[in-house]
């Protein structure tokens, strides 16, 4: 008995829709499909549909679903108009194989999803790499304990791409265009195959299965986009999964993706659909798999009810991954210094050693030791790059107590308003967080205040060590660091969240708010003891905690509450806030508004006369003994010398988003 050819629509017929011609062809050949229209912006010439008879061309999707009566879509247009297209095909009634990555966004994605559920309709998307056999035969070999516990999946790829592949479509190389989200980019759209592979070998495939994302965003090539770039995920397992790619090599290395386990490696090269098997004094044994074509399994679902290999719900850990693309930093430029051109494209020495190296230690390219990837990240309010944060402290004295910190802190205006590092007090380090003393450990650097004594030299000084973010965007990050005594004990754990923020505009002067949220937790062995100078005998030095420090070089330097003026007065004093404004060396005004916010808030320490810093002491009256310290710290950076009441009003506005 013949089965009737399942009548198609392929939207999209230049570019990678080609590919889909072809296809098209062979299955056309085999009476399993027939195609029934084209549609696309631009004409389709008859060479290009040879072999079809005449299938109906429109530029408008739904009425030619109708009119032909397909019952498959093929989507194969710009990523940006997916979701658009998508739910118009579903609608008019066809099926969908959606070419990858699903959509620009993950409301786009949440959006097409719902309207799935409502049609009851199929929508495959086109990951050919999940519907290899490689991928069931490697999760049974790591089910089968053969590699023992799983560490984690590194996965690498590098791949050479001419300037002309950034310019291929108005698209290309973008991460918006026209108000909507692209997110082209080396992770999310050459490389998904590579992060959805990953994915579904460690069990990860719907949104919640992901715990963390941070990306690291770098280009090579003069777009907007990305095209050398890094992600780690920590999935709910706990299983950590890397992915290291570039579109800057000398030629093409095919992508890898190393399972890691305890008693070796299986590492699949997707691409092939090889899996080689790697454990000590065995033999290495390569499989080659099947694959499974996404249109004819779709073909089969909509004929036969099979079941499909990658249904748009598989996806939705993926589109966490492109969503945190979307939100991430502006990707970082690399030197010239580091590119060499060929084929009229950027090539980046060493990518694909790097790529490895980043796989086999589940790394990042900033914990690599690169030159073009620092340890550093712009901070963004709005479309303004307002700070940067180092959090690696290498090379930094020990006696300043090293420690990840916020510099180039400035207004929106491009007034800088904090210091790093000046002659009077070395181991002030922009913003962020610094005590004094916990449990013993000068945390804060320089000298350490000795009761009876005073202040003086001690090889006590601690650091701070960053572990990982767990979330990173350009507006801010959520991060896990640990603090080590001088002997590199651990003395605390902390998460820190920062945060910038754009002031909608107002009649009230153009700013922005840094948020800045901690938590520091003592070991298991003992809660955490917080001292101050000040209880210690040194009169008015509480500081220790949040501590904000701003240029020395700045004049007619103010600080100011409610109700009160000067260091004198609001050092030690629990208001409800504190301004300090200045002026910088080129004329122009600054003003900084700190507040508290939760139950917790502490007495402020304020220095305006020797330098300006401003910042609460977590133990200023006595010494702060507890197993787990929370505070938030907001702060208004302004343009502008402000007065008490417009700094009121700023504080008002920021407590009611």
């Amino acid at each position: 008995m013949s089965v009737e050819p399942v009548r198609v629509v392929l939207a999209g017929v230049h570019g990678h829709g080609r590919w889909h011609l072809d296809n098209l062809r062979r299955l056309a050949d085999r009476g399993a499909v027939r195609l029934a229209g084209v549609c696309d912006t631009r004409p389709v010439d008859a060479a290009q549909l040879a072999g079809f008879g005449k299938p109906e061309q429109a530029g408008r999707l739904a009425p030619l679903i109708r009119h032909t009566g397909a019952e498959l879509v093929i989507l194969a247009t710009p990523i940006h108009t997916h979701a658009e297209l998508g739910t118009e095909a579903l609608r008019a009634g066809a099926h969908l194989l959606l070419e990858k990555p699903p959509a620009g966004s993950y409301a786009d994605y949440t959006r097409l999803s719902e309207v799935v559920t409502s049609t009851g309709l199929a929508c495959q998307v086109g990951f050919q790499s999940l519907g290899s056999a490689a991928l069931p035969y490697l999760r049974e070999l790591l089910a089968g304990d053969q590699l023992g516990q799983v560490r984690g999946i590194g996965v690498a790829g590098a791949w050479a791409r001419p300037a002309a592949y950034f310019e291929r479509a108005p698209w290309a190389g973008k991460r918006r265009l026209n108000g909507f989200a692209v997110t082209d980019g080396a992770l999310t759209n050459p490389f998904a195959h590579a992060v959805a592979s990953a994915l579904s070998l460690a069990g990860a495939e719907t949104p919640e299965s992901l715990r963390e994302i941070d990306v690291e965003l770098y280009r090579a090539n003069p777009i907007e986009a990305d095209d050398t770039s890094c992600v780690r995920l920590r999935v709910a397992s706990g299983t950590v999964i890397t992915v290291a790619v570039s579109m800057c090599a000398e030629r093409r290395h095919e992508p890898a993706v190393v399972v890691h386990g305890e008693h070796g490696q299986a590492e699949l090269t997707y691409t092939t659909d090889e899996v080689c098997l790697r454990r000590p004094g065995v033999p290495d044994e390569v499989t080659r798999h099947a694959r499974t074509d996404l249109l004819e399994n779709l073909v089969a679902h909509i004929r036969t009810g099979a079941e499909l290999l990658v249904p748009l719900q598989r996806t939705g850990a993926f589109m966490r991954v492109v969503d945190a693309v979307r939100r991430a930093a502006e990707p970082r430029p690399i030197p010239p210094v580091h590119l060499a051109g060929q084929n009229g494209g950027r090539v980046l020495a060493g990518i694909e050693r790097l790529t490895r190296r980043s796989a086999d230690n589940l790394a990042m390219f900033s914990e690599l030791e690169v030159p073009w990837a620092p340890a550093e990240q712009l901070l963004r309010a709005g479309d303004r790059d307002v700070a940067a944060y180092r959090w690696h402290a290498d090379g930094l004295p020990r006696t300043v107590a090293p420690r990840p910190y916020l510099y180039s802190v400035r207004t929106l205006g491009g007034t800088e308003v904090s210091e790093t590092a000046p002659v009077d007090h070395p181991h002030h380090l922009g913003v962020g967080l610094a005590v004094s003393d916990v449990d013993g450990t000068n945390f804060w650097g320089g000298r350490t205040y000795v009761q009876g004594q005073g202040p003086r030299w001690l090889s006590d000084h601690g650091s701070q060590r960053h572990l990982r973010f767990t979330r990173r965007e350009s507006c801010g990050f959520t991060e896990l660091l640990e603090w080590l005594d001088p002997d590199g004990r651990l003395v605390a754990r902390e998460r820190r969240t920062v945060i910038a923020r754009r002031h909608k505009p107002s009649r009230l002067p153009g700013c922005w708010e840094l948020d800045f949220t901690f938590r520091l937790d003592g070991t298991d062995r003992m809660p955490l003891t917080i001292r101050s100078s000040h209880t210690k005998g040194r009169a008015g030095a509480g500081y220790g905690g949040f501590f904000w420090r701003a240029p020395v070089s700045a004049t007619r330097r103010r600080v100011f509450t409610a109700d009160a003026d000067g260091e004198d007065a609001i050092n030690g004093a629990a208001a409800d806030w504190v301004g300090l404004s200045g002026t910088s060396p080129s004329g122009r005004d600054w003003t900084l508004v700190f507040t508290q916010c939760g139950p917790d808030r502490d007495r402020w320490f304020a220095r305006e006369r020797d330098y300006p810093g401003i910042g609460p002491g977590l133990a200023w009256e006595r010494p702060l003994s507890t197993g787990s310290v929370s505070r938030r710290i907001r702060t208004v950076v302004a343009d502008g010398r402000l007065d008490r009441r417009t700094a009121a009003a700023l504080l008002r506005r920021t407590s009611e988003r």
